[in-house]
């Protein structure tokens, strides 16, 4: 098909436990860019095999060029490309080992995954380093498992809306996020907006169909704070910690005060803490999701 063919390049890198799969797509001759996937892929399984499964799935519903270039070859490459050339009625060539511009793809492709994987790595370390000092910093007697955070916020004044996003040790956990549109309340009155939709959500908890978290986040102080308590106790939902988070003084962002239940006294924590860095994110995270 020559150096202007379409074509697809795929690279795989693993390791620490996950594995990261780069697709770089060339049509007519240009690169028109690239995605990264993060396939669940059992540990220790080689970069051929993980490649194998993964081109088998991934053209199951996506147009497949004439040739696909791939950084590991698997053992049974002849038989994925049978396959591949049956769904599209025409030949697709799978080769790993290429030449000239190719090469240079393929190259830039694997630098790609190793990058994408190297900074996922990182960013769960740097995420499991945060959890660790947030439970030094709540006393908690282990590491907390799942963080939800509840959000609300007006769109035009008119519309309602609450946020729980969660988290756990591994950072967002977006399939369990939730929105919930708030009705039959005051405009403004974010107090029975909060107790609505903490009341949709731990309903659910309480019949087992949502996990509990291990800690509350609430946007407000002392106020919002007894607030939840005693929505949670109507409801009947013990063991979990919930921590408000109020905004300093002049509001300005690391100037946040921590209020526990039953503790007059803030917590306030330094600039560079790790453990305020991760409810900061939470936090902020919450508020995105809501708008």
């Amino acid at each position: 098909s020559g150096e202007g063919g379409d074509l697809d390049i795929v690279a795989c890198a693993a390791g620490g436990g996950l594995t990261c799969v780069q697709v770089f797509f060339v049509r007519a001759g240009r690169n028109l860019g690239n995605k990264a996937f993060y396939p669940m892929a059992p540990v220790n399984q080689d970069n051929k095999t993980i490649l194998a499964a993964f081109v088998a799935q991934y053209y199951l519903d996506k147009p497949v060029p004439s040739e696909i270039i791939l950084s590991h070859q698997p053992d049974d490459v002849e038989l994925l490309s049978e396959v591949l050339s049956t769904q599209t009625k025409r030949r697709v060539r799978i080769s790993t080992r290429v030449r000239g511009e190719r090469a240079r793809w393929l190259t830039m492709a694997q630098g790609n995954a190793e990058l994408a994987l190297q900074a996922r790595l990182n960013a769960r370390m740097d995420m499991q380093a945060r959890v660790l000092a947030l439970q030094h910093v709540l006393d908690l007697p282990e590491l907390p498992a799942r963080m939800e955070c509840f959000d609300v916020s007006h769109t035009q004044g008119e519309l309602t809306v609450a946020s729980c996003v969660v988290f756990n040790e591994q950072g967002p956990l977006k399939s369990d996020y939730r929105r919930f549109n708030i009705t039959g309340i005051t405009p403004g009155d974010d107090y029975a907006a909060m107790r609505q939709a903490l009341e949709r959500r731990y309903t659910r908890v309480v019949r087992g169909e949502v996990p509990l978290p291990d800690v509350l986040i609430i946007d407000g102080g002392k106020g919002q704070l007894r607030v939840v308590a005693d929505i949670l106790q109507e409801l009947g939902v013990s063991g979990v910690l919930l921590l408000g988070v109020a905004k300093g003084i002049d509001r300005k962002v690391g100037m946040e005060q921590l209020f526990l239940l039953g503790r007059s006294r803030p917590i306030i924590l330094p600039a560079d803490s790790s453990a305020l860095h991760l409810i900061q994110q939470i936090r902020d995270e919450a508020h995105r999701f809501a708008i």
